[in-house]
């Protein structure tokens, strides 16, 4: 074994022992480059297979760039490229934020904005990782390690007042690569019931990011919580999108996508095509996320804003909505934080429907996932409950896209919600009802797995209507009488009783809207 030992002490307002030192903006968000670390010239491999390692330490200040990219020299003959970092965590005062350092990878086709290089990412979820022909550290693309200039990417999340000191040991391993594996996706059907209801749960977290479970785990609890369909969607990562295929089958639909993590907010990229990677480094101010937001759609997949209003660092959604697919209200556990995001999406709805409207789309779909990451994170609490055509991907996001569905906190919640006029006209969740301004429309509300729940029909005045409770079985049937008039939308609401009136109670189910008159 060969070491080395770099000191790259980034000191604000000094350059100390930086070598080489360069401050540059990408198209997106600045980033530091720090100064080379090199290896042998490739006479290490010939000589005796062995490993070389070189450590780097330095002190990143307050107000760093996003991020900052460590090159390393990688020779010839290298078989396994391994990272190991560490950085102090000093105390801070009461509300200040803390030290946080994400790191990942890129090979040697470089660091640009579309990913050509990227090899992985793991967030702050771990402390090393390896990179080889044949394997990688979950989150990490395996393929050879090919001679180049490689970068480490680090991801200064928080910077604590005292500067963020950190350590990286790089060690190269020389001989002969494995053999590269052809990756083996899932299937883009499942056996399926034909045109009918199906559960899902679109935002979920394994091992490939910052989840604890593994495919096979979250497939599990999927077919134990009555799911349809999943869709993985690891934080900056496609590592998992090769570890699905053998988890699916005639009852599970398992599709494949990304949460790209920027720091202006999260968005589910649901449903794109095996081995698509979306790149996150990038704010609202740099006037990229359009771009990428195309790249989702033209991989097959929907672009689906996270947890619009969560109150993490980085996660509060900043990019607006003209180019979201749906976009996800509920996430988790019901919070204050979906309290909000529902009003904000009713906002939405209510803007859609103003005389004169000519927004890019007539309105954007409401969901809610999960965003399970361990234990005892339950899968599919809540789920999106799709009306589709089949149990397929395309099939399943036509049916988001267009709305026909609702959503529910568990498999036992079940709804059937019609808007009906005077001549028979119909409409369903996500549809139409083509009637006169002034004719009479029946709104109906089927409801069972509900207990101790009331029923409220929003419109774009707000809410009009409230009903009993329903009794201990959860099960009934409310209607409401209205006119396209009175109501240019109807929505429906469950909730459970109120705990702090008069705010009203969380969520049991909620649907996508009904618009009424032509």
């Amino acid at each position: 074994m060969c070491e080395d030992d770099h000191d790259h002490g980034v000191q604000a307002g000094s350059g100390t022992g930086l070598g080489r030192r360069a401050l540059f903006v990408t198209g997106a968000a600045a980033a530091l480059t720090l100064g080379s670390v090199t290896f042998s010239d490739g006479t290490q491999a010939e000589a005796a297979p062995g490993t070389e390692t070189r450590t780097v330490r330095g002190t990143l200040p307050t107000g760093s760039p996003d991020f900052v990219y460590l090159p390393v020299e990688i020779p010839s003959g290298v078989r396994e490229l391994k990272v190991a970092y560490s950085y102090e965590r000093p105390p801070v005062p009461a509300g200040t934020a803390g030290n946080a350092l994400d790191i990942g990878v890129f090979d040697q086709r470089g660091t640009e904005l579309g990913g050509k290089g990227f090899r992985g990412w793991s967030g702050g979820a771990r402390t090393e990782f390896f990179v080889r022909a044949d394997d990688a550290t979950p989150g990490y693309i395996p393929g050879p390690v090919k001679a180049g200039t490689w970068h480490i990417a680090l991801g200064p999340y928080t910077v604590s007042p005292q500067g963020l000191a950190y350590e990286i040991t790089i060690t190269l391993t020389y001989g002969e690569p494995g053999e590269v594996v052809d990756p083996v996706y899932p299937p883009e059907r499942a056996k399926g019931r034909g045109r009918a209801w199906y559960r899902g749960d679109c935002h979920l977290h394994t091992w490939y990011s910052d989840g604890r479970r593994t495919p096979a785990e979250i497939a599990a609890l999927a077919r134990a919580a009555g799911l349809d369909f999943i869709n993985s969607s690891d934080h900056n990562t496609q590592s998992s999108h090769a570890h699905w295929a053998d988890q699916a089958g005639d009852d599970l639909l398992i599709m494949v996508g990304e949460e790209v993590t920027t720091r202006n907010g999260h968005v589910v990229a649901l449903g794109t095509d095996p081995g698509t990677f979306v790149d996150w480094r990038y704010r609202a101010r740099d006037n990229r996320f359009g771009k990428y937001a195309r790249q989702i759609r033209r991989a097959g997949g929907l672009v689906v804003p996270a947890h619009p209003h969560a109150t993490c660092v980085g996660c509060n959604w900043k990019f607006g909505f003209a180019d979201a697919d749906a976009v996800e209200v509920w996430n988790g556990t019901y919070s204050p934080e979906d309290e909000v995001a529902l009003a904000d999406w009713d906002g939405m709805l209510v803007a859609s429907v103003r005389e004169g409207h000519s927004g890019s789309r007539d309105w954007i779909p409401a969901m809610g996932n999960s965003d399970a990451h361990r234990d005892p994170d339950p899968v599919g609490v809540p789920q999106t409950v799709v009306l589709a055509e089949d149990l397929t991907r395309e099939a399943i996001q036509d049916g988001l896209r267009a709305g026909r569905s609702y959503v529910a906190e568990s498999k036992s919640v079940a709804l059937a919600f019609t808007a009906s006029g005077p001549k028979g006209e119909h409409a369903d969740i996500g549809g139409r009802l083509k009637v006169a301004k002034d004719a009479p429309v029946t709104v109906r509300l089927e409801i069972s797995g509900a207990p101790r729940c009331t029923v409220r029909f929003v419109t774009d005045q707000g809410v009009l209507f409230t009903s009993a409770v329903l009794p201990v079985e959860g099960a009934g049937v409310v209607e409401w009488r209205t006119t396209a008039q009175y109501a240019a939308y109807v929505r429906a609401e469950v909730r459970h009783e109120a705990v702090m009136a008069p705010l009203p109670g969380a969520l049991a189910a909620f649907t996508n809207p009904i618009f009424l008159g032509r």
